[in-house]
């Protein structure tokens, strides 16, 4: 039987941050659809125990536009929404959470102050530019702001490869593998 990680979200009206919290990770898979689901699994420890999450997002989202990196500690998504709209919470489903899935208190913006303040957005990308994932159209720096990141901490981030569609199913079910 699989565990579930934690996991932390925060948004913003373009995308959604989803960081799941599982040192060493192994075997790390993702599948996401347009429709919204979300789906991952990973090994991690010695005992290569599995971990899984398995969730059906809010509202559709931009596969293609969405991006993932693998650290030592954690695995970050940013994931492009279909709309760019807030979304009242992070799931379909209404009611109580699951326990495993927090707020991401570090990335927080509230709808109101998303003009004032990219900061969690800004740290966000600058690390998934770093590892040359590069950042579609929408996803740069905003115009004017420096490039220094002596202020961000240095971490071990190993590269993905790009999220790829599967053309034999209905073509929407991309699957990214930690090589």
């Amino acid at each position: 039987m699989s565990r579930h990680p934690t996991v932390k979200w925060a948004q913003r009206s373009d995308v959604v941050f989803i960081t799941i919290e599982l040192p060493d990770a192994q075997d790390v898979k993702l599948k996401m659809e347009p429709e919204g689901k979300f789906f991952f699994s990973a090994t991690s420890g010695v005992n290569k125990i599995p971990y899984e999450v398995d969730m059906d997002l809010h509202d559709k989202i931009d596969v293609g536009e969405s991006k993932a990196s693998v650290g030592k500690r954690n695995i970050c998504y940013l994931v492009k929404k279909a709309e760019n709209k807030w979304w009242s919470r992070l799931l379909k489903q209404e009611g109580k959470p699951p326990v495993f899935l927090k707020v991401d208190w570090d990335r927080w913006v509230d709808e109101d102050e998303e003009d004032q303040d990219n900061k969690g957005k800004t740290y966000f990308l600058n690390v998934l530019y770093k590892l040359n994932m590069g950042g579609g159209e929408g996803f740069g720096a905003a115009e004017g702001e420096d490039d220094d990141d002596s202020d961000m901490e240095e971490e071990n981030v190993e590269e993905l490869p790009p999220l790829k569609t599967d053309a034999s199913s209905s073509g929407a079910e991309p699957e990214v593998k930690k090589d």
